[in-house]
């Protein structure tokens, strides 16, 4: 599978998909720029890194909605393409319309970093396994995320939150929430094949050994075998 990374300014986490990607993955990886106007050929996932795309103003991803490059990611989506959004990436890819509700202001009103755990709470193209407990790392402010009731009840009735915070035997419990999102929602499905994908904690970060752990690597893994 052909990878491409998008980069906003401001952008701070790209150097790090990447890495994960191309070293870790294997997956030939290429950089578009956010005035590109259209994705690298051959483009089969499209990464967005997480940041603080033009220094988070108005909010989180909403000026990034109006960059060139997103008519580009949208008509991939659309087209069935995969798309993955990690922190600011899901960020800017609910404002885009590509998954659904908004990202807001942390329940506790501050940043919040640290090493959290998830649960595959719905399969697809990155989380298989449904049950597993992944320990991943988060870096957010903004990473609560909120929707109406009736969007709600269709997330879960269409089985697109794919990952939900936990604790570590995986129960699903308000003190395993960092930020206080709904239904304790960590990562969104969308798109016509759940083949776009949003997530707060950062997989990238936690893909070796080396940094502690490598449950992340298996959303990687899973989507670049999906596509094979």
């Amino acid at each position: 599978m052909r990878a491409c990374v998008v980069v906003f300014p401001g952008s701070n986490a790209d150097a790090e998909m990447i890495h994960t990607l191309r070293d870790v993955c294997g997956a030939p990886t290429s950089v578009a720029w956010h005035t590109d106007a259209e994705l690298p050929a051959g483009t089969e996932l499209v990464a967005i890194p997480g940041g603080f795309s033009y220094g988070d103003y108005l909010r989180c991803g909403a000026i990034a909605r109006t960059s060139p490059i997103v008519r580009a990611i949208r008509a991939h989506a659309q087209r069935g393409g995969y798309v993955l959004g990690v922190c600011n990436g899901f960020q800017i890819l609910t404002e885009v319309g590509l998954l659904a509700g908004a990202l807001t202001r942390n329940r506790h009103q501050r940043f919040e970093c640290g090493d959290w755990f998830v649960k595959v709470t719905a399969e697809g193209p990155f989380t298989k396994g449904l049950g597993e407990v992944w320990k991943l790392p988060i870096a957010h402010g903004e990473g609560r995320f909120q929707a109406d009731e009736e969007t709600l009840r269709r997330l879960e009735g269409e089985g697109l939150i794919g990952l939900r915070y936990c604790t570590a035997g995986g129960a699903l419990e308000d003190r395993a929430n960092p930020n206080g999102s709904l239904h304790g929602i960590a990562g969104l499905y969308g798109g016509p094949r759940k083949n776009v994908f949003g997530l707060m904690p950062h997989p990238e970060r936690m893909a070796e050994a080396i940094l502690g752990g490598a449950d992340g690597r298996k959303l990687f893994e899973r989507v670049l075998s999906a596509a094979a």
